[in-house]
């Protein structure tokens, strides 16, 4: 399962069951050398500030919206013409200027050639990260913060899956609650994973169980703490993921090794 990767060492790939996973780079337009992507599910960095070991995460709104296009660029090239792409992004940011993240983003995706079909909203349900009112009890400059994010739903050429096993292992109840826009779930604790930007179990696995067969190839060029490829080999699929930082790579492989077979 090594779907033509290109200037890479053995030391920087960890390959598990049907997960395989880079210690590279996701803005390397030549890292993989084939169209292999059936699904991407990804959280890519919001730009807010977040202490990562290997990302700047506090780059003007410009460089940050071209940083976007590069990677989003890059997994369009490497993806089948039916592939689907869940980006779980935030809905808009304050700090540094308010920011319409997930239109800018959203809108370079279509620039780029990505077809849009719809938005999920992820209602994290928590709104204990309240800490500006603005104007408190005043129309003068009062702050409206949304406890929720987005996860933007695109495809590249055809949205009609006739490839690929066509084997669903989602429930009708399932089915019916998912296709419904608006998902509640808690995030995921930063110290239990040891990640400064996890998120929980449940949205690749809807992702996953809805929008992609048994079998298909899922891809996160994000990977973090592997959360994706996890959830996509515990659901019979393949999974391959791309983590700049050596540090988050490591954890990512005792985490795999440690909980393959357990979903949620």
């Amino acid at each position: 399962m090594m779907f033509g990767i290109k200037k890479i060492n053995d030391d920087s790939i960890f390959q598990f069951n049907e997960i395989c996973l880079l210690n590279s780079n996701s803005l390397e337009q030549d890292l993989f050398e084939e169209e292999f992507i059936d699904l991407i599910v990804t959280s890519p960095p919001y730009n807010v500030g977040i202490e990562y070991n290997s990302n700047d995460d506090e780059l003007n709104y410009d460089a940050y919206l071209d940083f976007s296009k590069k990677w989003m660029s890059n997994c369009y090239k490497w993806s089948k013409t039916q592939a689907r792409f869940c980006l779980n992004i935030p809905l808009d940011k304050n700090k540094g200027g308010n920011r319409s993240v997930g239109a800018d983003l959203t809108l370079i995706a279509q620039e780029i050639g990505w077809k849009y079909k719809s938005t999920i909203i992820w209602n994290e349900g928590n709104i204990s990260r309240r800490t500006a009112w603005g104007s408190w009890k005043s129309a003068s400059a009062p702050v409206v913060i949304a406890p929720v994010e987005l996860i933007v739903v695109l495809y590249k050429d055809e949205w009609k899956k006739t490839n690929g096993s066509k084997i669903s292992d989602i429930t009708g109840e399932e089915f019916k609650v998912w296709t419904q826009g608006v998902w509640t779930f808690n995030g995921e604790s930063k110290k239990r994973i040891g990640h400064p930007a996890p998120f929980p179990k449940d949205l690749p696995y809807r992702c996953i169980r809805l929008f992609s067969y048994v079998g298909d190839s899922v891809f996160d060029p994000f990977a973090g703490s592997s959360t994706t490829l996890i959830v996509a080999n515990n659901c019979n699929r393949k999974a391959v993921g791309v983590e700049l930082d050596e540090e988050y790579f490591q954890l990512s492989k005792n985490r795999i090794i440690s909980e393959i077979g357990t979903l949620i």
